[in-house]
Parts: C-alpha cells; sequence; structure tokens
C-alpha cells in the first residue's frame, strides 16, 4: 500500500459503537426509532467501505430493556458480519442492561440473579489489549467502579501490552453540557484517574451520552460515540433535554504506533456531490511524491481527473 503522508498505516483499526438500545420482535424504540435498521445500515456501511476492523466494541446499553430476546437478535446481527470482516467482538455492558441476561445470552454463561459479577473482561486484539470495565450500577442509571474493580484494573495494567490498551466502558468519565444527564454520570472518576495515570492506556471509549464528544482523563483521550438509535440535541434550549431521531452515528479508531485517530461515521445514505474513483488513487499511487504534490496540491495544477485517470504525468517543473 502506498503511502502518502507522513504516517505509516495504522496497526489496528477498531469499529467503535454504542447504545443500540435493542427491543426484542424488532420492536420500535419509543414507537418510533428502528434501532434494528440503523445498526443494520450502520455495519452494512462499515462493510461497504472495506474498512477490514480488527475489532468491533459496544460500549453499552445494548438492550432496552434487558430482554433475553433482543440479545440474541444483536448476536445474530453483529457476529455474521465480524465473522466476514475478520473481526473480534468487544460486548461492553450499559446501564439498561441487566448483568445475568447480559451474560448468559452474550456469553453463554449460567448466572444466578441472586449472585452476579461484574461484567469485566480483557480482550487481546493482535497486540491491542482492550479492557471492557462495567461501570453500571444495579437497580440505577448512573455510573460507579467497586474498590476490587479497580485494584483489579490496576493489576491488569501493571504489565503493558505490545500495542498499549484501550478501556471500553459505557458511562464516560468526562463532563457533559446537559444538566439531566450529569445526574447520570460516572461517580468517583478521580479514583478511575488514579488507577490509569502513567499505565499504557491510550485511550477510554465509550456512550451513554447518545452524542458524539471528546475530553480527556490523567492526560488519556476519552472518545464518546454517539448512539445509534437516537441521540440528544445538544442545540436545544438551555436547561431542557431533548432525544432526536437524527444524528446517529458510530465512530472508527485508527491506531497508530504514536496516537489515536478518533472519526465519526454518520449513518445514512447521502447524496455524493464530488469524488474521487480507485482508478484515480491507483493512477496516484504510480507518480512520485513530488508529481503528487503538483497534481493534487498546487493551486496551479491544470490536470482533470481523465487526465490522471487516463495516466498521464504532470509537467516537470526544472
Amino acid at each position: 500500500m502506498t503511502q502518502f503522508g507522513q504516517h505509516a498505516a495504522p496497526t489496528h483499526v477498531i469499529a467503535h459503537i454504542s447504545d443500540t438500545h435493542f427491543l426484542s420482535g424488532d420492536r420500535a424504540l419509543h414507537g418510533a426509532i428502528a434501532t434494528h435498521a440503523n445498526l443494520l445500515l450502520a455495519l452494512a456501511q462499515l462493510e461497504r467501505s472495506g474498512t477490514s476492523p480488527a475489532a468491533i466494541v459496544f460500549t453499552g446499553d445494548l438492550a432496552d430493556l434487558a430482554e433475553p430476546g433482543a440479545y440474541r437478535s444483536l448476536r445474530e446481527m453483529v457476529e455474521p458480519v465480524a465473522e466476514r470482516l475478520g473481526a473480534q467482538v468487544v460486548w461492553g455492558i450499559g446501564n439498561h442492561d441487566e448483568r445475568p441476561q447480559y451474560a448468559t445470552e452474550l456469553f453463554d454463561e449460567p448466572i444466578e440473579f441472586n449472585s452476579v459479577p461484574t461484567q469485566d473482561r480483557v480482550y487481546d486484539v493482535d497486540g491491542l489489549r482492550i479492557i471492557a470495565v462495567d461501570s453500571t450500577v444495579p437497580g440505577y442509571h448512573h455510573g460507579d467502579l467497586t474498590d476490587a474493580q479497580l485494584a483489579w484494573l490496576a493489576d491488569e495494567l501493571a504489565t503493558p501490552a505490545r500495542y498499549g490498551t484501550l478501556i471500553a466502558m459505557h458511562h464516560p468519565p468526562i463532563p457533559t453540557p446537559i444538566e439531566l444527564m450529569a445526574v447520570l454520570e460516572l461517580r468517583g472518576q478521580d479514583r478511575l484517574a488514579e488507577v490509569i495515570r502513567g499505565t499504557d492506556v491510550r485511550a477510554i471509549l465509550a456512550g451513554h451520552l447518545h452524542y458524539a464528544t471528546h475530553g480527556s482523563l490523567a492526560g488519556v483521550p476519552v472518545s464518546v460515540a454517539a448512539a445509534t438509535c437516537y441521540t440528544m440535541d445538544l442545540s436545544a434550549p438551555l436547561h431542557t433535554l431533548s432525544g432526536i431521531d437524527g444524528g446517529q452515528a458510530i465512530n472508527l479508531v485508527h491506531v497508530y504506533s504514536d496516537q489515536l485517530v478518533h472519526s465519526v461515521v454518520p449513518i445514512g445514505g447521502f447524496a455524493e456531490i464530488s469524488g474521487f474513483s480507485a482508478l484515480f488513487l491507483e493512477r496516484m499511487a504510480a507518480l512520485s511524491p513530488e508529481e503528487r504534490r503538483e497534481v493534487f496540491s498546487s493551486k496551479a495544477s491544470t490536470m482533470t481527473i481523465a487526465e490522471v485517470e487516463a495516466g498521464r504525468r504532470p509537467p516537470s517543473r526544472g
């Protein structure tokens, strides 16, 4: 693959999806949101792109009412796509999920309903460690982490991974400008900060807020993926909360040797108004870096797309 810029290809690409809020029987969420169709479209876009994600990471609120059938529908939709893409599936739990149904339906683990452990798991994705941390509080919608979880996480992070670590959790450890959502935030964020500070954690992936946003904790970037079900309107009047059927998206995380890049991918079909073909890219790859700069960067370039695709080379400037 030709390197067009200063950076080599990423070591990993991760698809980050959050807040699917499935209901069993493909029922519409709030009587209006086609959650199954939205996720199907997002997965179809991911396949169409030709991207080969190493993992598809879900950061919670998989099922709206924790119905067993909703989890089964989710697996039936996601697992065949992941297999075709050669991607691991990383499930994370959210406040709308319930630990017994989550563990039983997604991991085939029979669980006693009166004794359910936190759903924390570690994944090795080709040398990139992804730790799914259970930030849920049974019976509540806000988030928290127990002393035992923090000690476990510190122990896991004591040994660095080859490509570093991503933490996937539902409740983001950053502020939100939506006042009511702040009531449901992750408690004890300072305690998590102390655990990850100075470790190989490269990013925290989260959901819960239903809008895409970014921040940091202990110097570690935090990336929140918007929901695939419905989103929050940040342009709504102050002191209100407005969920809308629009703005749904997933994220792509490109992991480079020295940094991570988080990109928002809107869900839906949109009219293309400009673009370049794969043949154009192929012809550009055959040019030298200097020729590519003259064709594609120079404001004085007179070469057309058709001329490039026909194999014409730009005139030399000396």
